[in-house]
């Protein structure tokens, strides 16, 4: 895959502002393993071979095991893998990214709000949207995951 632009330079202010969100929910009170594992289901499901390659790399090094990862696209079948917590962060994650195919019911709405408190369910629900941002620059441009650059 050849990178079309390398949107990072060429709007560099834009990127700067992205980067201030990932810095804020960085302090959040979220876990970072937490987020991370949002951030890697979106970018499943959007497809961004680049940001897969990214988040998972981030999860191993901060200790997932190799056995939870490859299961994140699979969650709900995972048995007891996965906490209550991190069930209702990957189902929340799945219906917001794909809001137009499900307009994020109430149902969806209060299984998250139940593990969730109001902030750390807005806080959340950014990290989705950045994450989803990310995913569209990534893919419009064909950044080159790591793993295709060894």
């Amino acid at each position: 895959m050849t990178q079309r632009l390398d949107y990072s330079q060429i709007a560099a202010g834009g990127m700067k502002a992205l980067g201030g969100v990932h810095v804020y929910l960085n302090q959040c009170g979220l876990s970072k393993s937490l987020i991370d594992l949002v951030y890697l289901r979106v970018s499943q499901i959007n497809g961004c071979a680049y940001c897969i390659d990214l988040h998972s790399r981030d999860l191993i090094k901060g200790g997932l095991a190799i056995e939870k990862l490859v299961l994140v696209p699979v969650w709900h079948e995972a048995g007891d893998l996965f906490s209550e917590q991190e069930k209702a962060a990957l189902a929340w994650a799945e219906t917001v990214t794909r809001v137009a195919q499900t307009n994020v019911p109430d149902t969806d709405f209060q299984i998250v709000a139940a593990h969730f408190t109001e902030k750390e369910l807005a806080d959340l629900t950014i990290a989705i949207s950045l994450m989803n941002a990310y995913n569209r620059l990534a893919i419009s441009f064909r950044s080159t995951p790591a793993a295709a650059k060894s």
